[in-house]
């Protein structure tokens, strides 16, 4: 069953490389919702989303032929959904803040046990975070990025990233803590 839905995929790739609008129809409505929620995530506004996800669907339509496979149709317009996401948020200027330059210590982990979080208190804390800090915590613990590729992604240094991540986590757990 599941080669059918590779296959479905492969074909309508490639009916839509050649230009059918059917196939790219189909294709829109397959990936359409997960990408806005991507989208969403990262711009935090409905209509920037929809807007990044338009612009995201034209940009991958007209490049179709440079998609090869290496990864899955899903992953690579993902990337540039992400990609997209971040040109629109620094477009609107919302500052990612370097922090190499800043000091910052990792305190060591006890052997404490996790508090159960509320998810929705979580998602609420999200959204009270500086822009800099909520795009560092949805690429690393929503989207599944990795310190390397969120600095490859943003254009910063992987220890601004670390430390970014570090300074973002320490302050949705003091926004949660409020909630």
């Amino acid at each position: 069953m599941e080669t059918n839905i590779i296959y479905t995929h492969k074909k309508l790739v490639e009916n839509s490389k050649a230009g059918d609008r059917n196939s790219q129809y189909q294709l829109y409505e397959l990936y359409v919702n997960a990408m806005f929620n991507v989208s969403i995530r990262m711009v935090g506004s409905k209509e920037d989303a929809e807007d990044v996800i338009q612009e995201s669907f034209i940009e991958a339509f007209r490049k179709l032929n440079s998609f090869r496979y290496e990864s899955t149709f899903g992953s690579w317009l993902k990337r540039i959904v992400i990609n997209k996401s971040i040109n629109h948020l620094k477009l609107k200027k919302i500052p990612i803040t370097p922090l190499d330059h800043y000091e910052y210590q990792i305190s060591e982990v006890t052997n404490q046990e996790a508090p159960v979080l509320d998810i929705n208190k979580i998602k609420k804390g999200i959204k009270l975070l500086p822009d800099g800090y909520s795009q560092i915590i949805t690429l690393y613990l929503i989207e599944g990025y990795d310190h390397i590729e969120i600095s490859e992604i943003l254009g910063i240094t992987i220890s601004t990233s670390k430390s970014q991540y570090h300074r973002a986590k320490k302050k949705l757990i003091a926004i949660v803590n409020t909630l």
